[in-house]
């Protein structure tokens, strides 16, 4: 998808408001469509099938998938959606549940180490993306600690991921400044554009570096 209005000076894309949300709404969908597919595989198992097995497989495989699509659903609501009022504040442990429901797997490990305390909104939302941003520096699993340091406005985040093979995406530190190769936004990189414009509204500067190449890469929220 284009820019609506160009690149402006200073190289940052801007885009339309109808396009930023009809992006977002399809990374949210990408999101879901697979443990709601799971859902359907596993009522058409019940459908079809007499064997007690098989039918205990399909309600095993309807209930996990159930959980994984409100876990994601939840995320989705707070990191994208529009949760409460534009002045709202958010619960940093209501943020540690719903990052557990989204990114904990068997290959990925999410340590919590943030005091439970209010913030404004948009720290939280980008605390959230942050984690999504995370989660992409270890392709092969590994562990995502976070931290934070600071109260109030002057809090700032660290997230520290680990894992084999852990590198900073290509292309990532771009999007959150603003920027895209040939100046295209698309569904697949929507997230980290995302994430940067949350934390410019936040009053927010993000940074990403390997500490330890293919071994550790840590990512910083420090206000401006």
């Amino acid at each position: 998808m284009s820019t609506s209005d160009g690149t402006p000076p200073g190289g940052v894309i801007t885009l339309d408001g109808l396009d930023l949300a009809a992006l977002v709404a399809s990374r949210v969908c990408h999101d879901v469509i697979s443990p709601v597919g799971a859902i359907v595989n596993g009522l058409e198992i019940l459908e079809d099938e007499k064997d007690e097995g098989m039918r205990g497989f399909a309600f095993d495989l309807i209930k996990k998938s159930a959980a994984q699509a409100s876990a994601r659903l939840q995320f989705c609501r707070i990191a994208f959606g529009a949760a409460g009022s534009a002045a709202a504040q958010l619960d940093l442990g209501d943020a540690e549940q719903v990052a557990r429901g989204f990114v904990e797997d068997q290959k990925t490990k999410l340590v919590w180490e943030t005091p439970r305390q209010l913030l404004a909104k948009n720290k939280v939302k980008l605390l959230l993306n942050l984690v999504l941003v995370a989660a992409t520096t270890i392709p092969r699993g590994g562990e995502i600690r976070v931290t934070s340091a600071g109260e109030g406005d002057a809090t700032e985040f660290e997230l520290t991921t680990t894992g084999p093979s852990a590198r900073v995406p290509a292309n990532v530190l771009d999007l959150l400044a603003g920027r895209a190769p040939e100046d295209r936004v698309d569904a697949h990189v929507i997230q980290p554009f995302y994430a940067g414009l949350v934390a410019r509204a936040a009053g927010m500067s993000v940074t990403i570096e390997s500490e330890v190449e293919g071994e550790k890469v840590v990512t910083r929220a420090r206000p401006v």
